[in-house]
């Protein structure tokens, strides 16, 4: 079946031509049995034989031993088959015939990059250690992500990632070519423009320069200028200083020259696919939280930084201000004492319209990257795309009213019904009876940044969560996957519809942790037909292309990101101990390389 482009078409067009109508399986359940290993697939889809070399089906990179203050480096794990997971289908019996599979889609999944300035005079990295170990706020204050010892590497981890996404190139199951990767939010920081231009200049090969401010030094909570224990200095202390704590008391490594290092400018490689972009609540919010606001920007762009709260501040009484909008919050936030920076107008906070044009000034493929000339018409960051049979359908799940947390408003969940119904042949309605619905079948992946259980910010009037959302998608068979980040950690999780329904299964929601965080991984996912009424869903981690061990002098954006990727792995705000089972952020091993089941909706 030959590959549509992107942009959407005409719903009344039937894609192949053939007529043929397409009975959409309902209330039949599943015949003749499942699938459950590989498989052959048809020859004519895969022009090469399915390789999982560069994945984590050949090894895996994980936590070595403990050593001093419990540090620990990475070392190489044995590589990890897929589990086979059939919650939505009926008891396996027979494994299909030799090339009886057909490879349907392949794509790849980057999130939460978090391509960041780590220079940035609007920072407020003191607001993190409230969420350190020692303090009495740990598990009660969101502040856990204001600062990270890793910070100013993110755009070679970013590199090493579109590298690896790129050496991968094809479903390491099915042999196609990867179609598109897709970025699901949280692609910068803070809104800036100076990140927004790092993130699509590395998705498109670009030179890169990661520095902002003055091109002479760096300038952030990392040098010495106001020297604070709580912040990892990879120069070590100033003269008659102690150790910083994260030295001192997690065994963090002292790295000479990391500060120059870090902003040295690189080529990039570029993704050489199609790649697309979601919305997420750091691409549309200052760090993440708060709706823009004109104390901000000059704070942004100016020549001073805040480096702590004014004294005597209420930390609990500023983190209810900051969650409610309350201008109390921002006013308290960055009236604390200053340092001397150099400005630099590049800092610039965007808006969400300007998110959006800036994806147009882009030498990558699609135009636009998923946005089209509706979305900078009407300010919506919402669309869908189709390849071939399938229909990916992007959210905007940011709260504009603000608030880490998704949802929605009533405009675009009618947008998404209106969408699901046109390519639906047939569907439940709200009573669960079978109806008719648009001429022509689609298969649908909905993409997003935040969870469904995320998406419970009801800041705002008439917003939509969660919940109501995925029963939605449970009236339409045709929806199979929702691929989302947000949470920066790895876990995949199987909607089912009600026993009763007249349709079986459901739709599988595959979450994928982040590029800032550990394990800094990114996952390809492949979309079979088994050819005996079931689909399978390949879902496959990658780890970037940063090397096992960065060495004595890291200076290469992929030694930069190794070291990236150790100093995550030993973050002392997640550390552990975790659930049986359970490897941090990596999640369990059913949440990492998967084959996921469901029956198909439709013959194809």
């Amino acid at each position: 079946m030959p590959q549509q482009p992107f942009g959407e078409p005409d719903e009344g067009t039937d894609e192949d031509g053939s007529g043929f109508s397409r009975r959409l399986v309902l209330g039949a359940g599943v015949a003749g049995g499942l699938a459950v290993g590989t498989g052959a697939l048809d020859p004519a889809e895969a022009r090469r034989k399915p390789d999982g070399r560069h994945t984590t089906l050949a090894r895996t990179l994980v936590k070595g031993p403990k050593g001093k203050l419990g540090y620990r480096p990475i070392v190489v794990g044995p590589g990890e088959p897929h589990i086979v997971r059939n919650e939505m289908v009926r008891q396996l019996r027979r494994r299909p015939a030799p090339g009886q599979r057909r490879g349907i889609l392949a794509m790849g999944q980057l999130t939460d990059m978090h391509v960041l300035d780590a220079q940035s005079p609007a920072r407020v990295e003191f607001l993190d250690r409230y969420n350190d170990p020692d303090s009495a706020f740990a598990s009660v204050l969101p502040f856990q992500s204001s600062y990270r010892a890793h910070e100013m590497l993110s755009t070679q981890v970013a590199e090493a990632t579109i590298r690896a996404m790129r050496r991968v190139g094809r479903g390491p199951v099915t042999g196609l070519p990867l179609a598109f990767s897709i970025t699901t939010g949280d692609n910068v920081d803070n809104t800036q423009y100076n990140e927004l231009r790092w993130q699509i200049d590395l998705l498109d090969g670009k030179r890169i320069v990661p520095d902002s401010g003055d091109p002479t030094k760096y300038e952030g909570v990392s040098d010495q200028a106001v020297y604070d224990v709580r912040y990892w200095h990879p120069d070590g202390p100033p003269p008659g200083q102690a150790a910083d704590l994260p030295t001192a008391n997690f065994g963090f490594p002292r790295m000479p020259g990391l500060l120059d290092a870090c902003r040295r400018p690189f080529h990039a490689r570029g993704i050489g696919m199609p790649w697309m972009s979601v919305f997420g609540n750091h691409d549309g919010l200052l760090q993440g939280n708060v709706p823009a606001n004109p104390l901000v920007s000059p704070v942004t762009t100016g020549n001073t930084k805040i480096y702590d709260l004014p004294p005597n501040t209420d930390i609990v009484t500023l983190a209810g201000w900051l969650l409610k909008g309350d201008p109390r919050g921002l006013q308290t936030l960055f009236g604390g004492p200053t340092r001397p920076v150099t400005a630099d107008p590049n800092r610039r906070p965007l808006s969400r319209m300007e998110t959006i044009a800036e994806h147009f000034n882009s030498t990558g493929k699609p135009h636009g990257h998923g946005y089209s000339a509706w979305n900078l018409a009407t300010g919506n960051a919402y669309y869908t795309f189709t390849k071939g049979r399938v229909r990916g359908i992007a959210l905007d799940t940011v709260n504009p009213f603000g608030g880490a947390e998704g949802s929605i408003d009533e405009t675009q969940l009618a947008w998404l019904t209106q969408k699901l119904k046109a390519g639906s042949r047939h569907y439940l309605d709200e009573s669960g009876r079978v109806v008719r619905g648009g001429k022509h079948d689609r298969l649908f992946v909905i993409f997003s940044h935040h969870t469904i259980d995320s998406m419970d910010n009801d800041a705002g009037t008439g917003r939509v969560l969660g919940p109501q959302v995925r029963d939605l998608l449970l009236r339409f068979p045709n929806v199979v996957l929702w691929v989302n980040g947000h949470t920066h950690r790895n876990q995949v999780i199987a909607h089912k519809r009600k026993k009763s329904a007249k349709a079986p299964g459901g739709f599988w929601e595959v979450n994928t942790a982040s590029h800032i965080d550990w394990p800094q991984q990114a996952r390809t996912v492949e979309l079979v037909d088994n050819r005996d009424g079931t689909l399978s869903i390949f879902a496959t981690m990658v780890d970037h292309a940063g090397p096992t061990s960065y060495g004595k002098n890291p200076k290469s954006p992929l030694d930069l990101a190794s070291l990236s990727r150790e100093l995550g792995a030993n973050d002392w705000q997640d550390r552990g101990p975790f659930p049986a089972g359970q490897d941090g952020r990596r999640g369990l091993i059913e949440d990492r390389n998967v084959e996921l089941l469901v029956p198909a909706p439709f013959r194809f």
